[in-house]
């Protein structure tokens, strides 16, 4: 029996298991617990992929099988959060609140193209689900700490909410191709990008707690369409 082969399935399976308890702490409104499991959800995905490659074990069903994971801890969590988000915001209409699933529209959307996209060996095309789930946890997390009136008013506003929701499940689809933070050449030149943007989220982090984390994402994409711009001229 090939243990080495069954390791990464398991690392996806315990993914998978990160997002399930995130629903649950969800569902108790406990955004907080949420998030960090989702946090360890997707560490867990990067090194599926890792140790998949380490030990040359890679195959269609972990490939499959880490879309599905994902869909969970990175598509139905997100979706779930702002589904309670815009619950908890004032609206007439009780059904409004189900338009946050659009994130889980969105995202279920971008894992079936991403299998079949070939595109998307060294880099992405839209933001990755992970990313995207990062994003939408953190806005529960800025509206707790924040004390910002402004944020209050934006994070409450269902149409706002919702608005967040559209494009979040666009950016997962767009055709923007974003950086990969994987550095293949230990060069300081050739990864310039990546160290950069490194440095500059670690510093974000320090000093702007939970805020920084829906910055991070924003400056990502902005880069990402800068360097974009500047790797055509």
């Amino acid at each position: 029996m090939n243990i080495k082969k069954h390791i990464p399935n398991t690392i996806t399976l315990l993914n998978l298991f990160c997002g399930c308890i995130a629903a649950v702490f969800v569902a108790q409104l406990n955004f907080e617990l949420a998030f960090y499991f989702v946090c360890l959800g997707i560490f867990l995905d990067f090194f599926d992929g890792f140790f998949a490659r380490l030990f040359k074990v890679s195959s269609p069903l972990g490939l499959q099988l880490d879309s599905l994971a994902d869909m969970v801890t990175s598509g139905l969590v997100p979706g779930y959060v702002m589904f309670s988000m815009m619950e908890s915001a004032s609206n007439s209409n009780p059904y409004f609140s189900f338009l946050g699933f659009i994130i889980t529209m969105g995202s279920c959307y971008r894992l079936a193209n991403f299998n079949i996209d070939t595109r998307q060996t060294d880099s992405f095309i839209g933001l990755p689900t992970p990313a995207n789930a990062l994003f939408i946890l953190s806005l529960p997390l800025v509206l707790k700490y924040s004390d910002s009136l402004v944020m209050l008013e934006i994070l409450t506003n269902n149409w706002i909410l919702l608005g967040i929701s559209l494009f979040s499940a666009y950016i997962l689809n767009a055709e923007i191709p974003l950086f990969s933070l994987k550095i293949k050449k230990f060069s300081i030149k050739e990864n310039a990008l990546q160290i950069g943007f490194l440095l500059l989220s670690f510093l974000m982090l320090l000093f702007l707690q939970y805020l920084a984390i829906p910055l991070i994402i924003i400056v990502y994409v902005l880069l990402s369409v800068l360097n974009n711009t500047f790797s055509k001229k």
